[in-house]
């Protein structure tokens, strides 16, 4: 029996029930997925019209360019469903996944003619035949019948599918259209490029998957040089080491860029991981000092006891076991800059040395007695609130005040969910080069969820999970939810919902109970002038930050800054 006759026997094509299961419709949110892919419900006239549209602009190659390419990316994407979905199944009976969504999105029915394939050999030949194919129909519609096939998007899905799961470029070419005949049906061949007559003139519309894997190459080329790109460019802050796009961020750094024109002590406040060392790094490498050294120092990790010598040096037999002299950490970074990460941790007998170190420029090492003149730039950090430290008497008040001088508060990442998405990719580019791995990117699921977590650990948090997802993710997939979280700390996606739900039902009881829309109707004030009110005074509340205001109006960013334009006469919003 050909494997042909043994799948149409077992029906894989007609049973797609699994598949349908995978298909979640999330009401609060307005999301559809098929596992982890995000996806759309069209309506079938806009593909039609959309296509029309394109023809009539683009014509007919430029049409069958775009559209066969939309579908080459779709099936390329979608085959790691088939793996995922039956992992222990021989290939041909995983490889029915594809056919089968073709027919779940509508676009046709499939019916298996013949199919032959062995991944190891790499030997490939399929034959489909395809009923009721919307994007002929709809072409025979709005242009009558046509000299050429036009089910574009469905050999694009066809060719991208094949490739993707049998690891080499396979293409498919309609070789009858229902666009060209009166016949009921359409067909289509899939085979390996090469063994097609002239394939560069299918190739050309699909990304043949040698340039993917060259533009994967490149990306790790890319990787690999960013370091020495972020040593010698200062142009921005991405480009000092640091990764953002939120209003908060982009503040923070506006702040570091101005110290970094001065020789100002900074101290840097935040949470725990949410970027203090890189912050430090990036004004040391924006600064003048750049060519100088970078220390940094945890005061935490060094025992109370050796702190001073750490920070100040020591000479021979200072103390048991201080066999030979040895410079500190300030003369070490003398000329450039010293990071002091949880300065809140020193004795208070460091933090007098410290004092003196700050008000004078010199250092005296442990058990010395030479003066030492030095240049170093203190850049300090903390996620202790020191003022409460100076009240309860553990940390002196005139350090704190020389500290103080110029204040950087970073915020936490769950406070900054816009920059998540820079943040990851940064990272999944870092790890894919470290690890040697080819990854497709964040499934879309993935990212939701990491939106939706609340980041105790921030930044260093993230950088960690998606460490995770590069090693956990096979080679040349995408990182799906598994892949970043356990299961028992995958952020629930019913939380949020359910604070929303929360949100809905103050809002009713406060109608209920105030019944201040009875009032404002029969106060006579205008629609306009109660939206102006409530958009003022969030954005009073936000302090200006659209971002911040559209959040608490529960709009979306532009159609708060649409209206912010409409109510200033046509003003940009900031």
């Amino acid at each position: 029996m050909s494997m042909s006759q043994a799948l149409n026997n077992n029906k894989p094509w007609s049973d797609y029930s699994d598949l349908i299961e995978r298909i979640q419709f999330d009401r609060e949110s307005g999301h559809i997925w098929l596992d982890e892919s995000q996806m759309l419900l069209l309506d079938a006239t806009v593909f039609s019209d959309m296509r029309k549209v394109m023809v009539e602009t683009l014509g007919m190659n430029g049409a069958r360019s775009v559209l066969s390419r939309i579908g080459y990316l779709g099936g390329y994407k979608l085959c790691d469903l088939s793996r995922k979905m039956h992992p222990d199944k021989p290939d041909s009976e995983a490889f029915v996944i594809g056919p089968q969504l073709t027919m779940i999105t509508g676009m046709a029915a499939v019916n298996l003619l013949k199919l032959d394939m062995d991944i190891e050999a790499g030997t490939f030949y399929g034959e489909f035949e395809i009923l009721s194919s919307y994007e002929s129909d709809s072409f025979i519609k709005e242009f009558g019948h046509s000299d050429d096939p036009v089910c574009w998007h469905l050999v694009g899905f066809a060719s991208g599918y094949s490739s993707r799961f049998m690891g080499k470029e396979i293409i498919y070419r309609e070789v009858e259209c229902r666009a060209t005949h009166d016949d009921h049906r359409c067909v289509i061949i899939g085979k390996p490029a090469e063994e097609w007559d002239d394939y560069q003139s299918d190739a050309e519309y699909f990304g043949p998957l040698n340039i993917r894997e060259e533009m994967l190459d490149l990306q790790d080329r890319i990787a690999g040089l960013k370091q020495r790109i972020n040593e010698t460019d200062t142009d921005s802050a991405s480009n000092c080491g640091t990764v953002g796009c939120s209003e908060r961020f982009k503040h923070a750094w506006q702040m570091m860029e101005k110290a970094a024109e001065s020789q100002v002590t900074v101290l840097i406040l935040g949470e725990t991981g949410v970027g203090k060392e890189m912050f430090a790094r990036g004004l040391h490498r924006c600064s003048d000092r750049s060519d100088k050294p970078f220390v940094a120092i945890n005061c935490a990790a060094i025992p109370s006891t050796l702190i001073e010598a750490e920070l100040f040096g020591v000479e021979a037999e200072a103390y048991t076991g201080a066999n030979n002299s040895r410079p500190g950490h300030f003369e070490r970074a003398d000329g450039g800059t010293l990071f002091l990460d949880e300065v809140g941790e020193l004795s208070l007998e460091a933090q007098s040395s410290l004092l003196r170190v700050l008000q004078e420029s010199e250092v005296v090492r442990v058990g010395g007695a030479e003066v030492r003149k030095i240049d170093t730039r203190l850049v300090a950090a903390t996620n202790e609130d020191l003022e409460k430290a100076v009240a309860e008497g553990r940390f002196r008040a005139d350090l704190y005040y020389r500290l103080n001088i110029y204040p950087v508060t970073i915020p936490p990442l769950r406070e900054r969910v816009e920059d998540i998405p820079l943040l990851a990719d940064h990272f999944l580019t870092k790890y894919s080069a470290q690890y040697g791995k080819r990854v497709k990117g964040i499934s879309d699921k993935a990212m939701l969820m990491l939106n939706y977590h609340q980041w105790p650990g921030n930044v260093r948090e993230l950088e960690n999970m998606i460490e995770r997802g590069v090693i956990l993710v096979d080679n040349g997939a995408s990182i799906s939810v598994p892949h970043l979280f356990a299961s028992s700390d995958v952020p629930p996606a019913a939380a949020a919902r359910e604070k929303n739900r929360e949100r809905q039902q103050k809002i009713a009881r406060s109608i209920s109970s105030e019944d201040w829309a009875n009032d404002l109707v029969e106060s006579g004030i205008g629609m306009e002038e109660i939206e102006t009110t409530l958009i003022n005074k969030a954005m009073t509340k936000a302090n200006g930050n659209v971002a911040r205001a559209a959040r608490l109006l529960g709009l979306s960013r532009p159609a708060l800054a649409y209206r912010l334009k409409r109510g200033s006469g046509g003003g940009e919003a900031d």
